[in-house]
């Protein structure tokens, strides 16, 4: 289960909270975002977060996380279906492309062992 601040005085339930970048799953939320993003792109290369701007949940019959995420192009090509946290960042200045900045909308249902990504836009 994911760690919730409590809510603010003012705060309606189901209302969005932010919530730490770094919260671990926050990151797993993330990167379902990316895993998204690599299924649906033609490039040849995985991309993989490197940067969690900013973080708000909403408990919504699950944990809906609404994510900022900075994702670069990485040395691993699809085809090898690599790990990503194996997968280092391209540093060849053609490869690059480091600044494609993402809007990820993650629901997770952790009971049912259910996530999903209703909203992927990187541009």
């Amino acid at each position: 289960a994911a760690y919730v601040p409590p809510p603010h005085p003012t705060t309606k339930p189901g209302f969005p909270v932010p919530v730490n970048p770094d919260n671990p799953d926050v990151r797993k939320a993330a990167r379902f975002g990316v895993y998204r993003y690599n299924n649906s792109s033609n490039d040849l290369f995985l991309f993989k977060e490197s940067q969690i701007s900013q973080a708000m949940v909403q408990i919504v019959r699950g944990l809906k996380y609404m994510l900022h995420v900075e994702i670069g192009r990485t040395v691993c090509e699809k085809r090898e279906h690599s790990n990503l946290d194996s997968c280092h960042f391209q540093e060849k200045k053609n490869l690059q492309q480091v600044c494609l900045s993402c809007y990820f909308e993650v629901w997770m249902m952790p009971w049912l062992h259910k996530a999903d990504v209703p909203v992927s836009v990187c541009h």
